[in-house]
Parts: C-alpha cells; sequence; structure tokens
C-alpha cells in the first residue's frame, strides 16, 4: 500500500523506519482470518461486504505459506448465538428491530451464514476460534488470545472483513496486548475503497505495520 508523504514523514519521526520487521519467525506467527464466513461474504445476507470475495485468493496465498513456514492459521468466525442478551445495546439501539432478527437468524451458529465458503482454503491443521463481538481479543470475546498463547505466537497479521469494523478492532486489542501486530492490505476488505484506505493509514500512524500478501511472504524466515 502506498502512503501518502505526510503519513510516511510522521511514522518515520515516531519510529526511525517505514516498516519495523525486516524478518518474520513464522514459528512465533499467526495469520487471524477474521469473519470470512457466508454471512459477510455471500450475496443475499444482511452482512455482505462484496469486494470480500475478491480478496480469497490472497488470503488462501498467505495462510498456504505461513503453514509452510511452520506458522499458525486461526480462522476467525462471529456467532450471534445470544446477542439480543450479551450485546443487547447493540441489538436493541444500533440496529432496527428488522436488522437485529435478521443478524440472530443469519449468524446463528446452526445457520449456513455461520459457514465459511468454499472458496477459502482451510485445513484440518488450522484453529478456529468463535467470537461473540466486533474484537475477538476484547474481554470475553473469545478464546484467541489464550490460543495465540498456546502456540507460543507473537506476531498477529490480520486479514478478513471488514478491516474498519472487526479487522481493525481485532488488531487494536492484539496490538495493546504486545503482540506485533501487521494488517495484510490485500487480505483485507471493507464495504467502500474509501473505509479501507483510512483504516489503513489510521492503524499506521498508530498502531502497526501494514503490509501486503507478497511483502509478509518474503519476510518469513
Amino acid at each position: 500500500m502506498q502512503f501518502e508523504p505526510w503519513i510516511e514523514e510522521r511514522v518515520l519521526a515516531r519510529q526511525g523506519v517505514l516498516h519495523p520487521y525486516d524478518q518474520l519467525d513464522a514459528a512465533t506467527t499467526a495469520f487471524v482470518v477474521v469473519d470470512l464466513q457466508n454471512y459477510y461474504t455471500q450475496p443475499g445476507y444482511q452482512g455482505e461486504c462484496a469486494p470480500a470475495r475478491a480478496i480469497f485468493a490472497k488470503v488462501n496465498q498467505l495462510a498456504a505459506a505461513l503453514r509452510a513456514k511452520g506458522g499458525t492459521v486461526v480462522w476467525i468466525k462471529t456467532s450471534a448465538d445470544g446477542a439480543d442478551q450479551f450485546w443487547s445495546h447493540h441489538h436493541r439501539h444500533m440496529l432496527t428491530p428488522e436488522r437485529s432478527a435478521r443478524r440472530l437468524l443469519e449468524l446463528g451458529s446452526g445457520h449456513a451464514g455461520f459457514a465459511m465458503p468454499p472458496a477459502l482454503d482451510v485445513q484440518p491443521g488450522d484453529l478456529t476460534v468463535v467470537k461473540r463481538c466486533y474484537s475477538a481479543l476484547a474481554p470475553g470475546a473469545s478464546e484467541l488470545d489464550a490460543v495465540l498463547k498456546a502456540q507460543g505466537v507473537r506476531t498477529v497479521l490480520i486479514g478478513g472483513t471488514v478491516t474498519n469494523v472487526c479487522c481493525e478492532s481485532t488488531a487494536r486489542d492484539a496490538m495493546m496486548l504486545d503482540y506485533a501486530t501487521i494488517m495484510v492490505d490485500d487480505a483485507l476488505a471493507a464495504v467502500t475503497p474509501y473505509e479501507h484506505v483510512h483504516s489503513l493509514n489510521n492503524w499506521m500512524l498508530f498502531f502497526g505495520d501494514v503490509l501486503t500478501v507478497d511483502e509478509v511472504v518474503e519476510r518469513l524466515a
């Protein structure tokens, strides 16, 4: 991703280099793929982010490269089971009654919307973590932090959808928990290009690095 000069200047002033990680230790790196479920990627679902379908090949590429080097691939899935209770404010005030009901239905763990599209290369050795809200690392949201620590992970690569909501929320919390955290530009998708770029600009300014799939692969050791 090409950043505007003023962004690069501020990043360089803060940390001395534009991209702080020359090499990535695959054995302690996880590719955390957020919410590429049918509900968020396929036509006809309320949560569809149409551009997400275009990143499947890049997600598969990075997952395969990291597996080959001995790294960890984690697929994050959102479940709306019980969300009208544990996330009642969101469902009561941030969604219309119609949208709330549809989210509860289509993102329920027994619905086809909860499943992963067959075009994604989910392998038996990969890990799957179910989350309850935007960030997989918010308190009580999921077991992701424990899963990463059990694998000895110190670096987190973030892909999936949507860039500026669940992906950015998870990435921010990863950074706050002291993981080296990289948003992978072409393995992420938002509803509009503006939202995607705006999110990554802000991430670069304050939180962590942004690399492409090819740039990540080049750094894997």
